[in-house]
């Protein structure tokens, strides 16, 4: 499950800790869903133990396969209120806000990454970049 969340046409993205797979990579904050959750469910309690917010999941958007066989949802989620981002230090060594051009300008940013925004360009995944 991914969480897609826009504040001012500018996407909220995360560096991964060197405690976790793929340390130091970007990507969109995210995890898997756990045994009796719903996707939705799963995007809440992944942001909250990732960043200390609340989130409200809005829809799925998209949904993907990696090169390892792992299945993604990707959802596009609102801050559920304006309290801080507190990352937690063992799964996320930075967070920011970046446009779409900055993101795919990353040397080290996940390719499942890549691939939903270059789909997003090409107008085959409809965000909402202002919420």
């Amino acid at each position: 499950m991914v969480a897609v969340v826009a504040r001012r046409s500018r996407l909220l993205l995360i560096r991964r800790s060197d405690q976790v797979s793929a340390p130091g990579k970007f990507c969109f904050p995210g995890g898997a869903i756990e045994e009796g959750e719903t996707e939705e469910e799963a995007v809440v309690r992944e942001l909250r133990e990732e960043l200390g917010v609340r989130v409200q999941p809005v829809r799925r958007v998209w949904e993907s396969c990696t090169e390892w066989g792992v299945h993604l949802s990707w959802w596009q989620s609102r801050l559920a209120d304006d309290a801080p981002i507190v990352p937690n230090a063992a799964e996320v060594s930075h967070i920011g806000w970046y446009t779409i051009p900055e993101i795919l300008g990353l040397s080290d940013l996940l390719s499942s990454n890549r691939q939903f925004l270059q789909k997003v360009l090409a107008g085959d995944i409809q965000l909402d970049l202002e919420p």
